[in-house]
């Protein structure tokens, strides 16, 4: 089949390098496209208005709109002062796109890897119910499909049972890097999700390295409220024991983590040997130091996330810190949907990690 010539890139600002990653990425697998990236102005008014300004036309051509909503990283001059660009104007910024090109574009897809607004996926109670909305907004604005990762609960689609929403997962490429700078001993490895919530991802953990599987519940005071949410006050863990084993806790996201890191604690307290965090995106949000002191405590022995959304750079000198590059599977993502053709192989990679966990195995003489 020859390649989609038609495709191209509209990466926003919070994107930007890793958008330029992926352009370079499509032509050197697939050397006959070229000129991938639509050129881009994003000015702000300094009441904090914006617009969208594209360099050239997108007429008759397949749009891939690639944003980080979660970009803390981007900041404007707002009424005299430095302003960090939101998730809502992240958001917003996407629309003005979508608005700029409607009824030019073959196609528009919209990718941010970290879904907006994903942990307000239910309504309990009086409570706005943003990630559905915002999909829909999405939709009524004309869009043909969605791309995002390890979505907080992919259920959330049934928001837009009309309109292609595909969910892919890292794991087979955090799993890759981890085993390749870990001496983990699969028969001695133990799969922990630090939450109910968490369950089904950390099972798929333990399905691909075929391996046991613990929870920890936590247990929450309802009668109080602290930043919005109701606090932990105690984790109980249900599994066998883990005295002795490595630990793996699997997650979607990092906020603070302190909730990972309390878990992190419990284990060490039942023996666990070494203790390994893992989640797609690492939010630090409130900052990078809690983190630092449990190191320090040995609590953890390292934290596997990935390139989806925004880290700061100095946080990437943190030695047990390790960052895993996603941007050639989203590259071939964009690809093959690019070219009409199946993305299902693309979907978790399960064949290529366990591919390669066999050939890992068959190495060590297992």
């Amino acid at each position: 089949m020859k390649a989609n010539d038609n495709i191209r890139l509209i990466v926003l600002r919070n994107f930007e390098k890793r958008g330029t990653e992926i352009s370079k990425k499509l032509q050197e697998q697939h050397g006959k496209i070229s000129n991938l990236l639509v050129p881009l102005k994003q000015p702000r008014f300094a009441n904090g208005e914006g617009k969208i300004e594209l360099g050239e036309t997108v007429r008759h051509k397949d749009v891939f709109i690639l944003s980080d909503v979660g970009n803390y990283g981007i900041t404007y001059n707002l009424y005299g002062q430095d302003h960090i660009m939101t998730p809502d104007e992240h958001f917003q910024d996407i629309k003005r796109v979508i608005s700029a090109i409607k009824g030019h574009a073959s196609s528009i897809h919209v990718v941010m890897p970290l879904l907006y607004e994903s942990r307000q996926h239910k309504r309990k109670g009086r409570e706005s119910l943003d990630c559905a909305v915002a999909l829909q907004e999405l939709e009524a604005l004309g869009v043909n499909g969605i791309v995002t990762f390890d979505a907080h609960d992919p259920q959330v689609q049934n928001a837009i049972p009309n309109l292609p929403f595909d969910n892919f997962y890292p794991t087979h490429t955090i799993l890759k890097k981890f085993l390749e700078n870990e001496d983990i001993d699969l028969k001695n490895i133990f799969i922990v999700s630090p939450d109910m919530g968490a369950v089904e991802r950390a099972r798929y953990y333990a399905e691909l390295l075929g391996c046991d599987l613990g929870v920890s519940y936590k247990r929450r005071d309802y009668s109080i409220v602290e930043n919005g949410k109701n606090p932990v006050v105690e984790h109980s863990y249900l599994g066998k024991d883990v005295n002795g084993k490595d630990v793996l806790i699997v997650d979607d996201m990092i906020a603070s983590g302190e909730s990972m890191i309390d878990v992190a604690k419990k284990m060490k307290e039942m023996g666990a040997r070494r203790i390994y965090l893992s989640a797609s995106f690492a939010l630090f949000t409130n900052g990078i130091e809690v983190f630092d002191k449990a190191y320090e405590q040995k609590l953890f022995n390292g934290v596997y996330t990935t390139n989806l959304t925004y880290i700061p750079d100095i946080y990437l000198e943190r030695k047990w810190l390790t960052r895993v590059d996603c941007m050639p599977y989203l590259s071939e993502i964009i690809y093959t949907l690019g070219n009409g053709k199946s993305v299902q192989p693309l979907l978790n990679g399960k064949e290529e990690i366990l591919e390669f966990i066999r050939n890992r195995e068959t190495k060590r003489g297992i």
